[in-house]
């Protein structure tokens, strides 16, 4: 698997926790188990979970999955690792083969917890690192997991709530992991400085020990949705669910922000993609996704969002991710609202006939 590269400076200030020993495993819970070494076969399918013969089910990566949350698409657009939320599992999924289990995390997946993120290094073919959002019994924190290695805390302390748990990563540099946080359902911790929910922390070398403690690029976030850039001009785009309504929020290199769109209906905005003034956001409530044209000069909407998807393709929709092909590919949560059909969850093409994004005038009739 092959990270994208992307590049975002942010400036701002802000306080953590950090394991100052990496090389020691974890000493309070969670107990986590090590991923297999890349030269050992990984172990089956969770037990008691066999996949159908029917999976992957005709049109999509892979189904029969429980509710997804993180989804790191492979070079070829055939292949991706996905997230489950409430498992902790890590599995490689293909268009044409079953799937097989790289590691499991022991998460807490309580309200809206568990297994929230998982991103490569953008390094990973040399370091083999990969990062993961994770629910605790006591807090969320950030861990790095290593081929054949415990995982090691790298940002703990963040709070826990019974909802506003749910967050992101993603890396806009080589040495710079940013974190979406939750609000932990207090909007209160939010705004406040010496709080890490409701924030857009950036980890600078997150694979070394004694860093300084992450700054804070953006305050006063609701719940986590997704995070995504721009590579046309590195822009990072930021959705949350607020209070008063959810929001797509733009940071431009320069570190300039601004509220891009809000839907004061709370349409439960989540997972993102980015494409040359393109962004694409997934509605999860109401099962649809929309695309919004971005002015790359003033941040603002050129045009009202087109909806592109909508609750007859899949349901109920969380991460969303370019594939290098040029399609868009997306995962599902269908079970976490007990909405599920047989094959569900399922990671899925937004464009099943292919041709890339963004999409022509052609494509779009």
């Amino acid at each position: 698997m092959v990270a994208l590269g992307c590049a975002l400076t942010l400036v701002a200030s802000g306080c953590a926790r950090f394991n100052d020993a990496q090389s020691e495993p974890f000493t309070e819970v969670p107990q986590l188990a090590p991923p297999p070494p890349s030269s050992t076969p990984p172990p089956p399918p969770l037990p008691g979970k066999p996949f159908p013969k029917e999976c992957p089910a005709p049109g999509v990566m892979q189904g029969c999955l429980e509710p997804t949350s993180g989804l790191i698409m492979g070079p070829t657009g055939k292949t991706a690792l996905v997230a489950e939320r409430t498992t902790g599992a890590i599995k490689e999924i293909a268009t044409d083969a079953e799937p097989t289990v790289k590691t499991v995390l022991d998460v807490d997946p309580a309200g809206d917890g568990g297994l929230m993120d998982i991103v490569l290094s953008p390094t990973y073919e040399q370091d083999r690192l990969m990062y993961a959002y994770i629910s605790t019994p006591t807090d969320n924190r950030v861990i790095r997991i290593a081929d054949g290695d415990v995982p090691k805390d790298i940002l703990t302390g963040i709070p826990k709530g019974p909802t506003g748990n749910t967050g992101a990563l993603i890396f806009t540099s080589p040495t710079t992991l940013v974190v979406l946080t939750g609000d932990a359902g207090d909007p209160a911790a939010a705004a406040d400085p010496a709080s890490m929910a409701g924030k857009l922390l950036r980890i600078e070398q997150p694979t070394t020990v004694g860093q300084a403690p992450p700054t804070t690029a953006l305050s006063g976030l609701g719940a986590g949705g997704g995070l995504c850039i721009d590579p046309a001009d590195g822009s990072l785009y930021v959705t949350d669910r607020s209070p008063t309504g959810d929001r797509l929020q733009r940071i431009t290199k320069k570190s300039e922000v601004s509220t891009v769109w809000t839907w004061p209906d709370k349409p439960g905005v989540a997972g993102c993609a980015a494409l040359e003034g393109t962004v694409l956001v997934n509605l999860v409530n109401t099962k649809q996704t929309v695309v919004l044209s971005v002015s790359k000069d003033t941040g603002a909407l050129t045009g009202e969002p087109e909806v592109v998807r909508d609750g007859e393709n899949h349901g109920h929709a969380w991460s969303l991710k370019l594939s290098p092909d040029g399609n868009i590919w997306a995962g599902t949560v269908n079970r976490s609202f007990g909405d599920a059909g047989t094959l569900d969850d399922v990671v899925f093409p937004l464009f099943p006939k292919g041709g890339g994004f963004p999409r022509s005038d052609e494509e779009k009739t």
